[in-house]
């Protein structure tokens, strides 16, 4: 109940505040009867600046008399034409004043109650701000914080803390380049650990809709290097073989990491789905799994022809062309890839090496 008694102080608080100037007729009716309004003060202070002026020489006495008369004349017809505010308060006046006041005594707390009651919560307990963040920490303006930590990098741009507090952000957001190059500076200030490793990975393999690049291989790899069970990188490796081709040690290396995984682990539902992809040709996979496929591979795609890359990676999609079975887009593949890598010879020469191996040459007919 403390709640409404509040509520009910404050709202005839503001009730009276409307109130009270409506309540009294003037602030001090007798002197603006007597001073003629404001048109009248202001000829009063003429006539007294004239005075003044006179008294310092300014102005001729004769002059001065003349315009005090004029001053004056206009004082006189300003006090006789200005009825004294208290008269100007008939009856329809206070009528009118009445129902002002009858209405904001009746209407603005039964608005006020009405909107509370609609879109407030009178009957939720009371928290502290601890209390409401620890309830709801999604609630928070991750905006704002953000804005705060970019703002402190932006002048400590050695932190290394800084940068691995904000890269798991700017990964939630879906900026994953920039989740990739706070990872870098992570790495960079704080040394490589097998998680920083394994998260620049997931954060290039975001970046790259999907598709494990060279670089994101190398950090999972360097991450293994240093923790043999982290299963985000084991998981991500046996991803790559299977994209690069190589489905037998794509298969293997996702049957060592079910085998190793707890039970009840998160991940082994993706690793049972994509061994199942394995087990079959693009044709006798589900709708929702070619879809996946074929948008993981249309997003190597776009990024190839936009940036360019590397000859594994045209090799990669060369590859996933005939395995879905569009050789015709992969023969363009092809000659795209070679006209991209024109001056790095070796890099051509991997890229044919590849190709050759999925059955395809750059004059090959669709």
């Amino acid at each position: 109940m403390m709640i409404w008694a509040v509520l009910a102080a404050m709202t005839g608080a503001a009730v009276l505040a409307v109130l009270w100037p409506l309540s009294r007729p003037s602030d001090h009716p007798e002197e603006l009867a007597a001073a003629g309004g404001p048109d009248a003060l202001f000829y009063r202070d003429q006539i007294a600046e004239i005075a003044r002026d006179e008294a310092r020489g300014l102005i001729a006495p004769r002059e001065a008399e003349a315009a005090r008369a004029e001053a004056a004349r206009r004082l006189l017809r300003a006090a006789a034409g200005r009825r004294p505010a208290h008269e100007a308060v008939g009856e329809p006046a206070l009528r009118r004043r009445r129902a002002v006041s009858t209405l904001a005594l009746s209407a603005i707390p039964l608005i006020a109650l009405a909107v509370y009651g609609a879109l407030g919560s009178p009957t939720l307990p009371s928290q502290s701000l601890a209390e409401r963040q620890a309830a709801d920490p999604g609630r928070l303006d991750m905006n704002a914080a953000l804005v705060r930590i970019e703002a402190h990098l932006a002048a400590n741009p050695n932190d290394g803390r800084g940068w691995e507090v904000v890269a798991p952000v700017y990964l939630r957001l879906g900026r994953a380049d920039e989740a990739a190059r706070a990872y870098r500076a992570a790495l960079r200030h704080l040394g490589e650990t097998a998680p920083r490793l394994s998260a620049l990975g997931e954060a290039l393999v975001a970046a790259g809709d999907g598709v494990v690049s060279a670089e994101a291989r190398a950090a999972f790899e360097a991450a293994v290097q240093q923790d043999a069970n982290l299963p985000k990188a084991r998981y991500y490796l046996a991803l790559a073989a299977e994209q690069d081709g190589r489905a037998d040690e794509a298969r293997n290396l996702y049957q060592a990491l079910l085998a190793s995984s707890p039970p009840d682990a998160p991940w082994l539902g993706a690793i049972r789905e994509r061994l199942a992809g394995l087990a079959g040709s693009p044709a006798s996979l589900g709708p929702d799994q070619q879809a996946a496929i074929q948008g993981m591979v249309e997003g190597l795609a776009g990024r190839l022809a936009a940036s360019g890359g590397s000859a594994q990676e045209w090799g990669r999609l060369v590859r996933s062309y005939v395995v879905l079975g569009q050789r015709d887009k992969a023969v363009a593949a092809l000659k795209r890839g070679e006209a991209a890598l024109a001056q790095d010879l070796e890099g051509r020469e991997a890229l044919r090496a590849a190709a050759r191996a999925a059955g395809l040459t750059a004059g090959a007919a669709p």
